[in-house]
């Protein structure tokens, strides 16, 4: 009885580390994710694990854990011989990617306009005109940033955890593609009428119609990155 006393943690302290050690490893990734995103680590560029350290001023192990959950994730490839270095999709990668995104967020907008609650309505409302304001100050991580929080409050709405899961691994391999291709004025102005149309047919819970815009919301967007990738001539 007493050895099994004395292997029982004698206090709640105990758990502190893991939860601190938990937070970093959020914050590396998260970090990396933006860096991925963002465009400042493009398709192909090979990871310096000593620079990525300085850069975020952390050690190699929460690095290479948080490099671990990215190549799962398909956003990093990583070579036992050759290290690791941000993905690249091939254009039939991105074809295919942006048709099961478009059929998965028209599904989460037809579930969201039975499901969502006024709270969730409200908050897609305020993080619309928060998009607004990013777009018109030419804010443009601002502007993506609550973008991609209005899709993702969607599919929270739909109240499906299948679709969700599903959706958060597809969407994370094309948040980079889909934050380049708005860099250019016309498309921010079509993606922002987009936008207001789908808060118009989601508080008139018009599934049908929100399924419909969604879908080709994202078919442009492929169409848009497509474009993008045949101009740099890649």
């Amino acid at each position: 009885m007493q050895n099994t006393q004395s292997a029982e943690p004698s206090s709640p302290l105990q758990l502190m580390p893991k939860v601190e050690r938990q937070q970093l490893h959020d914050t590396v990734l998260e970090h990396l994710r933006s860096f991925i995103t963002e465009g400042i680590l493009l398709p192909g560029t090979k990871l310096n694990e000593r620079q990525l350290c300085e850069t975020l001023g952390v050690s190699r192990t929460p690095l290479r854990e948080a490099l671990k959950v990215l190549a799962v994730e398909g956003l990093i490839d990583i070579s036992p011989n050759r290290g690791a270095s941000v993905a690249r999709m091939s254009e039939l990668e991105i074809c295919e990617a942006f048709e099961l995104i478009s059929g998965l967020e028209a599904f989460a907008g037809e579930l969201a306009c039975e499901r969502i609650s006024e709270q969730q309505l409200a908050d897609i409302k305020a993080l619309h005109q928060a998009m607004v304001a990013s777009k018109n100050q030419h804010d443009l991580p601002g502007y993506y940033q609550r973008n991609r929080a209005i899709h993702d409050m969607i599919s929270l709405a739909a109240g499906n955890s299948v679709l969700r899961h599903t959706y958060l691994i597809i969407n994370r391999r094309l948040q980079a593609l889909r934050y380049l291709s708005n860099q250019q004025s016309p498309k921010w102005e079509r993606a922002l009428h987009d936008h207001e149309q789908m808060l118009a047919a989601l508080e008139a819970r018009d599934g049908k119609r929100l399924g419909q815009i969604l879908r080709q919301h994202l078919l442009d967007k492929r169409d848009a990155v497509l474009a993008m990738l045949k101009t740099a001539g890649q």
